[in-house]
């Protein structure tokens, strides 16, 4: 394994990624193959990464192997240089599956051999600059430059796309000049609905009814007759779904999902569902059905419909009956541990008469077996090498919504794309793990003569420093790292709403991820970068003392109080303002005074005197006082008028009769960037925890303007950070989670 791993990164592969190749054994054999025939043509040295990155998308887009060998050689002589010719290639190899295959039809699919010159690239962006020059002129540098970029290379098919891109921007500047400050300022933040209006799917089929188009697709006798009624019902709208299991707590990377699916239809003038996947009743709770739509409204989206798998249970299971009746399946005895792995023996079963697997499927369904004791599986192999997937198991479990009417449910392999057909679901989004199953998606839509939506996949989003499986969240909740799946260090949504993230935040977080075919994984600063964008706009000031230092002002009588008008975003004060008073004694941070003056220090010191935010006061050092152990308990200073007094090098925040808060600082639950990689961490996740992840501050102090705050309200707290009310908070004592930081901090959550 070890040299596989070296051979697959000696082509460009990180070794996250080729370790992850190695995992799927059939990809794993193909890129070896790809690779090794590669090399006999070019030598070693010869596949460099750009090479190696094509052999890697065709060993994973390839369906019928015997070809690799062939491709192979076109990539290292060099006659496939490009996705967008590898995609060709892959058509033209799909669509002529008979030997021998003619060279020349070959390489005029695939535009091998042609070649765009810089004249033809000027001429035709030209033309699209000068199509959507009044648009340009009047939008300049916010226009969506994607749009030319997509025309242009439309018009020519082969050219480099980074060429183009040149192009693009030299003529565009030409046309606008150099950017203006208006055209250096933010475009409006990303709406729901406008996330993914601008992506490009090449080889994709955008348009509702041309699912044929669609790599993969297959086309059938029936396939436009069906996609003829799909169209009669659905108006030709784009519909799409969002279908989790009930389960679990969504987390960040659902966000993603959840954006796509509702964004993609928002921006096409189409609706998404919500469909709950219950189809295993072991694992679901009621809990789980609010927690998901609850979040799914928390980020901006209303779900056209909210739908279950099991409201069609019975449709299902008729379709089944039909299935086997069509010869395409058959009820099985192999128990669960044989049918594990892609190397499982195939069933003696596989053959049964259609009448005796009807006759089982029906005691099935009438509970004559045991759990185990028999499956439903589909005469069919999955892209990854799997036979015969299973599409009924029993299990004697009610279910929360159906009770005791079933004791076999289907699984996800049989119900997904399914229910997709049933909904007239035109685009099944989902991540890039499932791009295994889209050959059997479109195998049992066409296997039942049904209609077969479309299934795009895309790259998951993962964040380092964290874990989302439900399973080793449990984990952390049983063995008390975490308190439940909202504990702010977390990154479930739940968890991230808790903690004070912006739904917004989130929702531009997505955007600017974007989406790719391949798998994304992010730093979570670029989140936090995100919320404080939201935050810094939306949250109100306020002054907040984590660690407490007295001060008395000695020349103001005993009794003073003033009230001192402190903005709500200083940077625009006709946003409001509050009062805060301010009397004899006042309360700075530790941090802010020191005993002995250092070099750089413009803060408070005996020899040094620092303004007061807001207060127009300037206070100087007259005595310190200390406890027993040495320890600075008190400063007793004076002030004096910052207009009549000499500016101060900084300006501090303060509490004057403030409320005592509990405060609670996050930081990383894990201390390594990839707590799950065991190469990293030899010891599993649960011995990487951060142990300093939490710290709880229970005397520090805000001011008063905070007192009417509700839970989840969000507040940015001067010179210390951006904070949310946690719902733990009382009439008596509240509770601040801090959000993030004032700065990017990368070493903090």
């Amino acid at each position: 394994m070890a040299d596989t791993l070296a051979l697959f990164t000696s082509i460009g592969l990180s070794e996250q990624k080729a370790k992850e190749t190695l995992k799927n054994e059939a990809l794993s054999a193909s890129l070896k193959d790809a690779i090794v025939q590669a090399q006999r043509v070019c030598g070693a040295s010869g596949v460099d990464k750009a090479r190696g990155t094509l052999l890697y998308s065709m060993a994973s887009r390839l369906k019928d192997t015997k070809r690799l060998t062939f491709l192979s050689d076109s990539i290292a002589q060099g006659k496939i240089s490009t996705e967008l010719q590898l995609a060709a290639a892959l058509d033209f190899i799909k669509s002529h599956p008979q030997d021998p295959i003619n060279q020349k039809q070959y390489e005029e699919a695939c535009g091998v051999g042609v070649v765009v010159t810089p004249e033809q690239i000027e001429e035709a962006v030209e033309a699209v600059v000068k199509k959507h020059k009044e648009q340009l002129v009047k939008e300049r540098y916010h226009f969506n430059m994607g749009l030319l970029m997509g025309e242009a290379r439309s018009a020519l098919k082969w050219a480099d796309g980074k060429v183009i891109k040149n192009e693009v921007d030299l003529q565009v500047l030409q046309l606008l000049g150099k950017k203006t400050e208006a055209d250096l300022e933010k475009k409006a933040k990303v709406t729901n609905g406008t996330l993914f209006k601008g992506i490009f799917w090449e080889n994709e089929a955008a348009v509702n009814g041309e699912n044929y188009k669609t790599e993969g697709y297959v086309v059938t006798p029936k396939t436009m007759e069906l996609l003829k009624k799909h169209l009669e019902i659905t108006g030709g709208q784009i519909r799409t779904r969002f279908p989790p299991e009930p389960n679990g707590i969504l987390h960040i990377g659902h966000a993603k999902a959840i954006n796509f699916n509702f964004g993609y239809a928002k921006a096409n003038n189409g609706i998404c569902f919500l469909r709950y996947d219950d189809t295993n009743p072991e694992k679901e709770e009621e809990k789980y059905f609010t927690a998901i739509k609850d979040m799914v409204e928390w980020l901006g989206y209303k779900p056209y419909a909210v739908t279950h798998a099991s409201d069609n249970f019975q449709q299902l299971y008729d379709l089944a009956v039909d299935l086997i009746r069509r010869g395409h399946a058959y009820v099985c005895h192999q128990k669960g541990e044989e049918l594990k792995g892609h190397n499982a023996p195939p069933s003696p079963w596989r053959d049964r008469p259609i009448e005796e697997s009807l006759v089982l499927f029906e005691r099935m369904k009438k509970g004559l077996f045991s759990e185990g004791e028999a499956t439903l599986r589909m005469k069919m192999v999955m892209e990854d090498g799997k036979m015969d997937p299973v599409a009924y198991r029993i299990k004697y479990t009610a279910h929360h919504r159906s009770g005791d009417e079933w004791c076999i449910y289907p699984t996800y392999d049989y119900t997904h794309c399914l229910c997709d057909s049933i909904e007239n679901i035109t685009h099944s989004l989902c991540t890039k793990e499932f791009q295994a199953r889209r050959s059997s998606y479109f195998w049992l839509c066409n296997a039942l003569d049904v209609y077969c939506p479309v299934q795009w996949e895309y790259g998951r989003l993962n964040l380092t420093y964290t874990v989302v499986s439900k399973r080793k969240i449990i984990k952390l909740v049983e063995t008390g790292v975490v308190r439940d799946w909202d504990d702010p260090r977390l990154f479930t949504l739940t968890a991230l709403r808790r903690r004070g993230f912006p739904p917004e935040a989130i929702n531009n977080f997505c955007a600017r991820v974007g989406v790719t075919v391949s798998q994304t994984t992010t730093e979570p600063h670029l989140l936090e970068s995100c919320v404080r964008d939201v935050l810094n706009d939306s949250a109100p000031r306020a002054m907040a003392v984590l660690e407490p230092l007295k001060c008395t002002i000695t020349n103001l009588p005993e009794n003073s109080k003033s009230d001192v008008r402190v903005p709500d975003f200083p940077a625009n004060e006709s946003k409001g303002s509050h009062v805060v008073p301010f009397t004899r004694t006042i309360f700075i941070e530790q941090s802010d005074f020191r005993e002995t003056m250092e070099k750089g220090y413009k803060r408070l010191t005996p020899e040094q005197p620092v303004g007061l935010r807001h207060a127009g006061y300037v206070i100087s050092v007259q005595k310190v006082i200390k406890d027993a152990q040495g320890k600075v308990v008190e400063l007793e200073v004076t002030c004096s008028s910052s207009e009549t007094t000499e500016k101060p090098k900084a300006f501090i925040h303060w509490v004057s009769q403030p409320l005592v808060c509990e405060v609670r600082l996050y930081e990383r639950l894990f201390l390594h960037k990839n707590p799950e990689d065991t190469s990293e961490v030899p010891n599993g996740f649960l011995s990487d925890i951060n142990p300093h992840s939490l710290q709880t501050i229970s005397g520090a102090l805000v001011d008063i303007s905070v007192k009417g705050a509700k839970a989840l309200d969000k507040f940015q707290f001067e010179r210390v950070g951006y904070f949310s009310l946690d719902p733990d908070s009382t009439a008596d004592k509240l509770v601040f989670n801090r959000t993030v930081t004032l700065k990017e901090d990368p070493g903090k959550i």
